[in-house]
């Protein structure tokens, strides 16, 4: 098998695979929340996914899934005129609306937002929002009394597409091969800051334009640019957005590691030593990788 076809099975392998699931789920959601606020039957209208899924960074066996839901601004002046808290107030209008639907389910607020769980382990989190004239998102923050903030997941999503358009969808792949190897080596990175990661890296990688050829190549590059961060950084700005993204742990070390893995899967590939290469690229992607 050829390093294309090894990393082409590779990418096949980390597709997700509960879409269907998680699709029924989230147009059930919608259209519960469109019913109560919007007076809707819509399953699609007011509600996007984001986070990973947004993305499309996510793989094989997801079990999060972050969704925003846009709700009436007359909603948010109500809120927002409670004399205390009414951010918690609103976390649990949504919570009471979600379970007319899903009574059974396992959902509570969680300071911005309302965690909808599954008997299966997948879990929805639902975040209410307001949309605002340049784009973002304002959003309740019941903690410490109660506020607001604002994100901009669109600008995420955007800037995650386009420039996985211009380096020939390398954007994604890296990003979902990178989480086969968080799961794998169990390394303490959160899928943002992954995406980030990825996102500044593949701007400045000399193979950016080329195809599957390439990917063991990309993979050692990557590794090495992840090992070479400063373990004391600590926050990166997310593509789009520019908002903070922060780490959870240390990650140089076992990306070191894995880095010097990939290099002796390459010595293998280049003795034609194919089985042994393989059991190198599985120490990284685990049984994602074909053996």
């Amino acid at each position: 098998m050829s390093i294309s076809d090894k990393f082409s099975t590779l990418i096949d392998n980390l597709k997700i695979t509960n879409g269907d699931t998680i699709s029924s789920r989230y147009k059930a959601i919608t259209k519960r929340l469109n019913t109560d606020f919007w007076n809707s039957s819509s399953e699609i209208s007011h509600s996007r996914y984001v986070g990973s899924v947004g993305r499309g960074t996510a793989i094989r066996g997801v079990s999060d899934v972050d969704m925003v839901m846009e709700l009436p601004s007359d909603v948010y002046w109500q809120h927002d005129a409670y004399k205390s808290n009414g951010q918690s107030a609103l976390l649990q209008a949504v919570k009471e609306s979600i379970k007319k639907t899903y009574p059974n389910t396992h959902n509570v607020g969680d300071g911005q937002v309302v965690v909808v769980s599954f008997t299966d382990g997948i879990k929805f989190e639902v975040i209410p929002v307001f949309l605002n004239r340049e784009g973002t998102y304002t959003y309740p923050d019941a903690n410490n009394g109660g506020g607001w903030k604002v994100t901009d997941p669109v600008a995420e999503i955007n800037a995650i597409n386009d420039a996985n358009n211009t380096y020939n969808q390398k954007v994604k792949h890296l990003a979902k091969m990178a989480r086969a190897w968080k799961e794998k080596c169990n390394v303490p990175v959160p899928g943002i800051l992954i995406d980030t990661l990825v996102f500044n890296f593949m701007k400045k990688w000399e193979y950016n334009d080329k195809s599957f050829l390439y990917y063991d190549f990309m993979t050692r590059d990557f590794l090495k640019y992840l090992s070479e961060q400063n373990p004391s950084q600590g926050y990166w700005l997310a593509p789009g957005s520019n908002r903070r993204v922060y780490g959870k742990g240390k990650f140089e070390s076992k990306a070191k590691s894995s880095y010097n893995d990939a290099l002796r899967a390459i010595e293998y590939e280049n003795a034609k030593k194919e089985y042994s290469a393989n059991q190198e690229w599985r120490k990284i992607f685990g049984n994602y990788f074909p053996s």
